[in-house]
């Protein structure tokens, strides 16, 4: 192994370790691996930026634009009524016609704002039958997989190996190239979930009330003001109750009747004046301790604090490409900015009360916040854009549905798909002349445009592009391909195939997936010249597989969203995952050579 070979081989482990652990967002470990190698000298910085005009780099990005504007019309959210009257009268069809649409929108728009779409939805949906949430949650994130798979633009890690194949000079992939295949697995996959993953399943009854549910009450308090207290006459940012005592004070009752929620840190406290404060176990007991709050009534608990017509609990699911993500509240503003008081943090299967502005947050963290009822329509105007923060569970109101901006989308979408599918024009045109239309026939403004983007996806395609380009440069991708052959080569072609598709499938597992199939396909290509046989089947195998992450809720980014919202643990996703996935790598390991010849 030469030198060249040895460097890319450390930048790549490093970049697996990164990607693994998250220590760094992989947007900025895909940059890093780009830099890293044009330093070296292992690619060109013509190779090291060449994947931001790569055409799978600029048909993903677009493709979140269309994706964005169907979201926008409101036309999925109308389905929550309509599937509760069909679980209502048949469970079983029930569930298989959600898993059937949320797999048939999937295959045409990105998966992740599809599934926070439908996490509301399968919430009411669960509410409406009375069955716990957890029995649909994961079926909904699965489904969204099985659809992904089966069209080119349903996931962008399928545009991202066609690119990849494209710049190793084979034929891009044709929008339904991938479909005979993916059909077979999602309807194995959607039949194994219907009548046996719903079985092993948990069962977890959601709490329906909130204060119970995340156990706030125990940590709201109601403080008197004494004329002796030594906040009096300060603003509420500058009183020595909140700057030491790290209380939130969420509401402020005046002698007089006067009333202010969510009061601003500029109000100034009077003597008298009543808090409803949200406390840390700890400051507490300092504050029962000081002398200058009367003890008689200074302090009082009661189980009618969370009760205020002017105020609502609501509960903030943390999504995927959030701008919360690695943050924690205090950095974000979030009092401020969303005008919520946050009372309590879930966290996978842990659920924190104390230093709520200093936790770091996660996608699928759960945050229990107190809004002012006012302010509640402008969260969910958030809640509908493409990179959305969160997604607004306990208060979900219904999109209008925009009937005509719906038939202009859907007839756009259509004219795209066609258009790609019989060559009239290359898809990447395709999807930026939709795109371009979108915007002119206002469904969708520049602002919502750019927004709609998910530009750390973008950095990470091109960025993952150029760790295919330096493999093949420094010859590393031929030495891992040789490798392997050595082992698998002597059973056939079928088991090579076989074996990337398990190799794929246990690093998407730990990695994203788009990380992993940049990773695998310059091996893939390599082994399929090696061996003097066509590539596509290898290149099918690490495309099907690089999706295939049932196993663990970080095997794909929808998992996480649903992580806490049903209530599940990292065991439900190994034992409902684990099977399927052995499903998938025998039926991929026989369907593939029979869909894709070795020998065309």
């Amino acid at each position: 192994m030469g030198f060249e070979a040895i460097v890319v081989l450390l930048v790549i482990i490093t970049a697996v370790v990164l990607f693994a652990t998250e220590w760094l967002s992989v947007d900025l470990v895909a940059l890093l691996i780009m830099v890293s190698l044009v330093l070296t000298g292992i690619i060109s910085a013509d190779e090291g930026v060449a994947g931001f005009s790569n055409n799978a780099t600029l048909t993903v990005a677009f493709m979140f634009v269309l994706s964005a504007s169907l979201l926008k019309t409101g036309a999925l959210q109308q389905m929550g009524p309509r599937l509760t009257s069909i679980f209502q009268k048949n469970h079983m069809l029930g569930m298989i016609l959600m898993m059937v649409l949320v797999a048939f929108v999937s295959a045409f728009v990105n998966n992740t704002p599809v599934v926070a779409i439908f996490i509301p939805v399968v919430m009411q949906v669960a509410q409406g039958i009375g069955q716990s949430p957890s029995k649909l949650l994961i079926p909904l994130s699965y489904a969204s997989i099985f659809g992904g798979s089966c069209t080119l633009i349903g996931s962008s890690t399928n545009i991202l190996v066609s690119g990849i194949a494209q710049k190793a000079g084979l034929e891009p992939f044709s929008m339904f190239l991938l479909t005979p295949v993916g059909i077979v697995l999602l309807i194995a996959g959607i039949l194994y979930m219907a009548f046996f993953g719903i079985k092993i399943l948990p069962d977890r009854k959601q709490e329906t009330d909130l204060g119970n549910k995340f156990s706030v009450r125990d940590y709201l308090a109601e403080i008197q003001l004494s004329e002796e207290s030594d906040s009096v006459g300060q603003k509420i940012m500058d009183a020595p109750l909140v700057r030491q005592l790290e209380l939130d004070i969420i509401e402020v009752r005046r002698e007089n009747g006067n009333q202010h929620y969510l009061p601003p840190g500029d109000l100034v406290l009077r003597a008298g004046d009543t808090l409803k404060v949200h406390f840390n176990m700890d400051k507490m007991i300092q504050l029962k301790e000081q002398a200058k709050i009367n003890p008689a009534t200074a302090i009082s608990i009661n189980n009618n604090l969370l009760t205020d017509k002017n105020t609502t609990l609501v509960e903030l699911i943390i999504t995927s490409k959030s701008e919360f993500d690695g943050k924690s509240l205090k950095e974000l503003d979030f009092r401020r900015k969303y005008r919520a008081v946050p009372l309590a943090i879930k966290h996978r299967e842990e659920v924190l009360h104390e230093r709520l502005q200093e936790a770091r947050l996660q996608p699928g963290d759960l945050i229990l916040a107190e809004v002012k009822t006012h302010f509640l329509d402008n969260l969910k105007e958030l809640e509908k854009k493409q990179e959305s923060p969160f997604i607004v569970l306990s208060e979900a109101g219904m999109t209008d549905f925009n009937r005509r901006n719906f038939y202009i989308v859907a007839a756009i979408g259509a004219a795209v798909i066609i258009a790609a599918t019989l060559d009239i024009i290359p898809i990447m045109i395709a999807t930026i002349a939709g795109a371009t239309a979108l915007v002119l026939s206002r469904c969708i403004t520049m602002k919502e445009f750019y927004s709609a983007i998910e530009w750390k996806v973008v950095f990470l395609l091109a960025g993952a592009l150029s760790m295919g380009v330096a493999m093949k440069n420094s010859g590393l991708a031929d030495i891992i391909a040789g490798g392997l052959i050595v082992h698998l080569g002597p059973w056939g072609p079928v088991a090579v195939v076989s074996g990337i598709y398990l190799i794929t499938v246990l690093l998407t597992e730990i990695m994203s997936n788009n990380a992993t199939a940049a990773l695998i396909a310059p091996i893939a290509i390599a082994m399929a010249g090696t061996m003097g046989v066509s590539p596509l089947p290898f290149l099918m195998a690490v495309t099907f597989a690089a999706s295939a992450g049932f196993m663990s809720p970080v095997g794909y980014q929808t998992h996480m969203m649903i992580y806490s919202a049903g209530q599940y643990k990292f065991t439900d996703f190994l034992k409902v995952g684990s099977l399927l996935s052995f499903i998938f790598w025998i039926l991929a390991s026989l369907l593939i050579p029979y869909f894709f010849p070795f020998y065309p």
